[in-house]
């Protein structure tokens, strides 16, 4: 028996002559965060709907939580939650009259605590078109988890949020992966998918182009690594000095910044030819190639994969 919480198979789906998403297939496992990654029009929306229950595939099978969301969408209501981008909540319902319906629909006890952990208590009468664009994003997402779903779909969760309520926001998340909960993450924000997700999959043209880890998917790119160096006498700027595997060099801000394909072979440079000038190393940082930055090589046109 399989136990994926959402199976993908050879899911198509068109509108008209146009190919949104073309014959995908991937699983997701119980309690992974999964991030669903991709430029505008690459086939994100069309694939969460048709997983939501809200459209119909052309092709293929899908399963959320062992269920049919074509064939069975009410059994699947009380299983997901859905954050979306538009709200759709009425102008004048307050954040109390919004939890309660929800949670009413749910058959759960109204969780006024979401709305004190999401910053909203003291705004909980005040009508959702008075709220702010980060407070009505709140509220969705408490309406999304009130009823403790098994599946949490979120659509760019974090924008218009500040700061602290990103920051509360990833410490709810982390707290639903803990009890179970499967997360499917769409998001714009590269930063956020390598922070949260277990695994992402990009897709490209309605096709997928990569899956994996962030660790994995940054892995298999042409990226080269940034090794920024500040010494106090600054030695690495002598002119008879030669370091070995550097495809790009410049200064900046009192730091020498080399670009790599070989991190073992420059740092193992950089430190021996420190201690043979009698230097002293301030800082020494290495940065790996991000997500975005795989991102943009795979997504770029012209890019290949």
């Amino acid at each position: 028996m399989n136990d994926a919480a959402i199976q993908v198979k050879n899911f198509r789906k068109t509108y008209g002559s146009y190919i949104a998403v073309d014959d995908i297939s991937f699983e997701i496992l119980p309690g992974e965060i999964f991030g669903l990654l991709g430029p505008n029009g690459a086939g994100k929306t069309s694939t969460l709907e048709c997983l939501e229950g809200l459209r119909q595939p052309n092709g293929g099978s899908l399963r959320v939580a062992g269920i049919d969301p074509v064939s069975e969408s009410r059994k699947l209501r009380n299983l997901i939650g859905v954050q979306l981008q538009s709200a759709g909540l009425p102008e004048s319902i307050t954040p109390n009259e919004a939890i309660r319906f929800f949670c009413a629909y749910h058959e759960v006890a109204p969780r006024y605590d979401l709305l004190e952990r999401l910053g909203l208590q003291e705004k909980r009468n005040t009508q959702f078109y008075e709220l702010s664009a980060g407070q009505q994003r709140r509220l969705v997402l408490a309406l999304a988890v009130a009823h403790d779903p098994k599946v949490l779909f979120l659509d760019e969760p974090t924008a218009g949020l500040d700061v602290a309520s990103r920051v509360e926001l990833h410490g709810l998340m982390k707290e639903l992966k803990a009890k179970g909960t499967t997360i499917v993450l769409a998001t714009h924000d590269m930063a956020e998918a390598e922070e949260m997700s277990d695994r992402v999959a990009i897709l490209l043209k309605g096709k997928i182009v990569s899956v994996g880890t962030p660790m994995e998917i940054t892995a298999t790119g042409a990226g080269l690594t940034k090794v920024s160096v500040h010494t106090q006498n600054a030695c690495l700027s002598a002119a008879d000095i030669t370091l070995p595997a550097v495809s790009q060099h410049f200064d900046k801000d009192e730091y020498h910044i080399y670009y790599t394909s070989d991190i073992g072979s420059l740092l193992a440079a950089i430190i021996a030819t420190i201690q043979a000038r009698a230097d002293t190393l301030i800082d020494l940082r290495v940065e790996r190639p991000s997500l975005e930055d795989r991102f943009l090589e795979i997504t770029q046109p012209g890019a290949s994969q």
